[in-house]
């Protein structure tokens, strides 16, 4: 894509400005950002926790939260071995204090996190306390071969605002001396060197104006008014985990959270060229929203919950009944407590990146958040719908089994994203 092809659409355009990224990017960026200043931040006023983000967010008029736009992930590997040095540690301070002093904590601002390995605490004698669950990644089912990202640490950026994503970026990584009329004292890659990066964009529109991807058939099926590629609307408010209950509430790393982030290839030429909508329903909720008409569109109507959890109890007969079983309610079985609570918090966001290659595909970057790595593992297993497959010859491995047939987990890495007072470098038992 030509940048400074002023042609395409201001959101098309900025979203292409954000995948390309660098100084010509900025510039670029600039020249079509809004005329608005980017609110200027207090870091005395950014919450305790790194991932308190619901607050400071849009909604919709049903309540569910609607992610910020613009968003980066920047895989990072600490320079140098064993553990960080002080002067490392003094340098991402005072990078990370840059950024709380440049942008408001808002949608309008900058929100962002840094979240550390099971790679990283590995330089460390010590090891992490019982109350963090963070093993290393693994694969999760019998047909996925990820790569494991063991990157010592993950920035995640985000934003409505394209240009203050950019300019963080920039600033972290040494391209900018000033951000957002703030001095840029130190740098992140003063301690890190940048090893992945990896963006993208999230809100109805986006998707459908970005379909010219590989794995997105020609005839340009996404509906426009879909958040993402798929065609439905996600992360109902009623089917997410709060930011409390995924909250670590005791250890040194009280406050903090854990976070597992996949990247995930989608081809959706049978998704949309095989299947009819009621099909899409069933496999992307369950069988009774469709036979009962239960989604409209994109799933606007369903509000702040989609109602999956009143299709769990019969989900064999649902699957022997109709040939098909729905990814909502598989994963739903193991996203409960015993208490009825949601156990993950889901972050995920669309993208046209190829890691490794300047080729355009549809793929999904997945940030869940959960008080253990444990419990994602549980929930992800949980898709594959082993006892489904048992229970009927219709569903296969991948074949009428939810959405498995369109998604393939190219990615995966575990992170501990610590609380602000202990975000910078920390030890396994930091005090």
């Amino acid at each position: 894509m030509d940048l400074l092809d002023r042609d395409l659409p201001r959101r098309e355009y900025l979203k292409g400005a954000v995948a390309v990224g660098g100084a010509g990017a900025l510039s670029a960026c600039l020249d079509r950002a809004e005329s608005d200043p980017i609110p200027t931040g207090d870091p005395g006023a950014k919450p305790a926790q790194q991932h308190a983000w619901r607050e400071y967010i849009r909604h919709d008029a049903a309540g569910n939260s609607q992610l910020p736009t613009h968003q980066v992930l920047l895989y990072l590997n600490l320079d140098g071995e064993g553990p960080p040095t002080s002067e490392q540690r003094e340098a991402v301070a005072a990078s990370l204090t840059t950024l709380d002093r440049a942008y408001e904590w808002s949608h309008e601002g900058l929100l962002y996190s840094i979240a550390y390995s099971p790679a990283y605490f590995e330089r460390f004698e010590a090891s992490l306390p019982a109350t963090v669950d963070l093993p290393a990644p693994t694969s999760l089912s019998d047909f996925e071969t990820p790569t494991f990202d063991t990157q010592d640490a993950v920035v995640h950026l985000a934003s409505d605002r394209a240009d203050a994503v950019l300019e963080a970026e920039e600033a972290l990584t040494g391209q900018q001396e000033r951000v957002n009329g703030i001095d840029v004292e130190a740098r992140l890659t003063d301690a890190f060197t940048v090893d992945s990066r990896r963006t993208g964009f999230v809100g109805a529109g986006l998707p459908a104006q970005n379909q010219n991807a590989a794995g997105i058939p020609d005839s340009k099926p996404v509906p426009e008014e879909s958040p993402l590629f798929m065609g439905f609307i996600a992360g109902f408010v009623g089917n997410q985990a709060t930011e409390e209950y995924v909250t670590l509430d005791e250890g040194p790393f009280a406050g903090g959270t854990t976070k597992a982030i996949a990247n995930i290839r989608q081809r959706l030429d049978d998704w949309y060229g095989e299947q009819d909508y009621d099909e899409r329903v069933m496999e992307m909720f369950s069988p009774v929203h469709a036979e009962e008409g239960l989604v409209e569109g994109v799933g606007a109507n369903l509000g702040d919950n989609s109602g999956i959890d009143e299709m769990l109890d019969d989900i064999l007969d649902q699957a022997r009944e109709h040939a098909r079983v729905g990814h909502a309610q598989k994963a739903a079985r193991a996203n409960r407590d015993d208490d009825g609570n949601v156990r993950l918090l889901r972050r995920h966001f669309e993208s046209t990146d190829d890691i490794g290659s300047d080729q355009k595909v549809a793929s999904l970057h997945f940030p869940s958040l959960q008080r253990g790595i444990s419990a994602f593992e549980e929930v992800r297993r949980a898709m594959n719908g082993t006892d489904v497959t048992a229970a009927t010859p219709a569903v296969r491995q991948r074949v009428n089994n939810g959405i498995l047939e369109y998604i393939f987990t190219r990615r995966r890495g575990n992170f501990l994203v610590p609380p602000r007072r202990h975000r910078v470098l920390p030890s396994p038992r930091p005090t």
